[in-house]
């Protein structure tokens, strides 16, 4: 990526698809040019919390909600550090903003952290094309002398395909931090940063957990180092194929029977984990207007996705599995896609959205309870088998 801070909405950009297409409009955020794969979130709100979510590690977020920016950027609602996204596109991005919080204008903090994005595209169209041909390796470029089309496509063909991709490590902490329990200590919790958003251990300490946040590199041993009540497998980007670490302490924790929550690629883990198979999407879910069923309790969802992999187990069968039966728990209800996980014989289970709800809506808060009731349930099964023996 090569950028200029110094630019404004009225210099040319233009968006280059790997299969050819093109879409003019002008430069928004910073000038320079930039590579990821193209994809659409269809959240109308929510979109300082999508930027900084490093699922989107190497993506090129195109906003299909027509105006974009209308309550600016502020300082409480970044999911982590920095923006993540490879690049922005945008239909008509708002002039003035106008929130209370509102700090800056999302087009100053998109220049200021150095983000290529673009304006003015009919992302109606440019959707239609995703959802037709697949997500795919696109370009943005901007600036007053661009180069011509062929050069452009070129560039564009010659980035690397998210298919294959490991991106986990690059996005996750490099050390291990604490998030204390809001009130009362209750439980230690071991989670795993693939790419993990800041709301999620903060939705599991509002719970009176503990949360000892480790590196995508640590091992079982690091794990159960911080004597964990339970262990948790973050969201993160890249292709589950590639995660082999991951899959092999996740083992681990199965193997001791430790209780387990994971979610977004924390679902694809488990499912490999299971031995199950991981696919690529054709365009993935992104937004935070996905419909998902839990079959559990047969209740509907409205929830908040960002994946384009997803796991490859049967619909309406138990699987016997290395760790016991498992079953799909949650299915989306657009495509049959699995949405979820869970072992019938130990505690462990995954989604594969992000029930922190940053941004999104809030149905899927029961998954951290159902959690704490897999650990509650856990320590009081051990508190009993050790009376036991001493009786």
């Amino acid at each position: 990526m090569t950028t200029s801070t110094q630019g404004t909405g009225k210099i040319p950009a233009v968006l280059v698809l790997e299969d050819g297409r093109t879409f003019r409009g002008r430069a928004y955020g910073a000038v320079g040019e930039t590579f990821g794969e193209a994809v659409f979130s269809t959240g109308m709100t929510g979109y300082q919390e999508t930027l900084t979510d490093p699922s989107y590690h190497r993506q090129v977020v195109v906003m299909t909600a027509p105006h974009v920016g209308n309550t600016g950027v502020n300082d409480e609602d970044p999911e982590s550090q920095r923006i993540w996204v490879a690049g922005y596109v945008v239909r008509d991005p708002a002039r003035i903003p106008s929130n209370w919080r509102s700090r800056r204008s999302l087009d100053e903090e998109l220049r200021h952290q150095g983000v290529v994005g673009i304006s003015g595209v009919d992302t109606r169209a440019l959707t239609r094309h995703l959802r037709e041909r697949g997500a795919m390796r696109v370009g943005i470029f901007s600036g007053n002398a661009l180069p011509d089309e062929g050069t452009m496509l070129a560039e564009v063909r010659q980035q690397p395909e998210m298919k294959g991709a490991d991106l986990s490590a690059e996005v996750a902490t490099k050390e291990a931090y604490v998030v204390p329990a809001i009130g009362e200590k209750k439980f230690t919790v071991a989670a795993i940063d693939l790419g993990i958003k800041g709301m999620t251990p903060h939705r599991m300490a509002e719970r009176g957990i503990e949360v000892h946040v480790l590196p995508a590199t640590a091992t079982a041993e690091d794990v159960y180092a911080v004597g964990p009540d339970g262990v948790f497998f973050s969201n993160g980007p890249g292709d589950p194929a590639t995660a082999d670490h991951p899959v092999a302490v996740m083992r681990e924790v199965l193997s001791r029977k430790t209780p387990l929550f994971g979610i977004c690629f924390g679902n694809q883990i488990l499912g490999r984990a299971l031995g199950f198979g991981t696919y690529k999407l054709k365009y993935g879910h992104r937004g935070i207007n996905q419909p998902v069923q839990d079959r559990t309790t047969g209740k509907v969802e409205i929830t908040a996705h960002n994946h384009g992999f997803a796991v490859d187990a049967p619909l309406d069968k138990v699987s016997d599995t290395p760790f016991g039966r498992a079953e799909v728990s949650h299915v989306c209800l657009n495509d049959d896609v699995v949405e979820g996980l869970q072992l019938l014989d130990q505690p462990a289970f995954s989604v594969q959205y992000h029930p922190e709800a940053a941004a999104g809506p809030h149905d899927a808060a029961y998954l951290f309870d159902r959690f704490v009731e897999l650990m509650r349930d856990n320590n009081q099964h051990s508190v009993s088998l050790m009376e036991g023996q001493r009786a």
